[in-house]
């Protein structure tokens, strides 16, 4: 009878620490879950990020002016008839 309570008690060990420590434990369940958490998070920032890039293509392919101001703003297009003034700021001397 001790020999069984001894294999028992043995056994309910080796059971508790596959339970917290073995390859699909509780330790690595919540690891999973954490990296679940952290990709679900990117994942909707990135999600965001494609609905305002799609808003931007769908604005520039229907809209006129979207497509004139990033003309001018990063290309630097100047209609015709206007003139452009560039400011230059004066270089303060530190003496």
């Amino acid at each position: 009878m001790k020999i069984l309570a001894s294999f028992l008690f043995l056994l309910l060990i080796v059971l508790q620490l596959q339970l917290w420590f073995g390859n699909h434990g509780v330790f690595q369940l919540w690891s999973l879950q954490s990296t679940i958490g952290q990709t679900e998070e990117s994942n909707e920032e990135l999600m965001q990020r494609n609905e305002r890039l799609h808003a931007e293509v769908q604005e520039l392919r229907e809209g006129r002016e979207a497509l004139e101001e990033r003309a001018r703003s990063q290309l630097g297009f100047i209609k015709e008839g206007e003139t452009f003034y560039r400011v230059i700021p004066n270089k303060k001397s530190n003496d």
